[in-house]
């Protein structure tokens, strides 16, 4: 039963050489790995808050630029709105020029024709009038030439005016 059961001795020196190493390991190691420890734990909290601001700041500037961006697109719209409706306006207002520019010319154009063909007329009537003198010079002439013709002419008028 020796072996199972150790001697008073070897207990009372293990216990001495365990309370000896347990003095030396907290009076020498004992604060360094706790200092260690309490470092390492430090540093895994601040890199952890690290992580957090920065995520926290990914996620502003996430929502930041979303922001800017939805900006962007609106002011993007508004011009593009605004561009089209100067554009539309001034179509509008060439096809408006248009036509009035080509009412006028219309207008402009028929007063030159109604002109054109009253001076046309004007003058067919002038040209009428000439050559009918002309030819009646001619007649009268041919006509009046002996007294015979003549006294034939007067009957034939006196005839025609009795007849009226």
């Amino acid at each position: 039963m020796d072996l199972i059961t150790p001697g008073s001795g070897l207990i009372f020196w293990q216990l001495f050489g365990f309370l000896g190493l347990l003095f030396i390991l907290i009076k020498f190691a004992w604060k360094p790995m706790l200092a260690a420890l309490d470092e390492r734990e430090t540093s895994i909290e601040n890199a952890l808050k690290a992580a957090e601001t920065a995520r926290n700041e990914m996620a502003n500037l996430k929502a930041e630029n979303e922001k800017l961006l939805a900006e962007a697109r609106l002011e993007r719209d508004t011009i593009l709105k605004k561009a089209h409706d100067a554009s539309a306006k001034m179509i509008e207002e060439a096809k408006a020029e248009a036509v009035k520019t080509g009412a006028q010319m219309i207008e402009n154009a028929k007063a030159v024709i109604e002109t054109e063909k009253k001076a046309a007329l004007a003058d067919v009537k002038t040209q009428v009038a000439t050559l009918t003198l002309e030819v009646t010079e001619k007649l009268l002439r041919k006509n009046l030439s002996d007294d015979n013709a003549q006294k034939e002419l007067v009957d034939e008028f006196v005839k025609d005016l009795k007849l009226n």
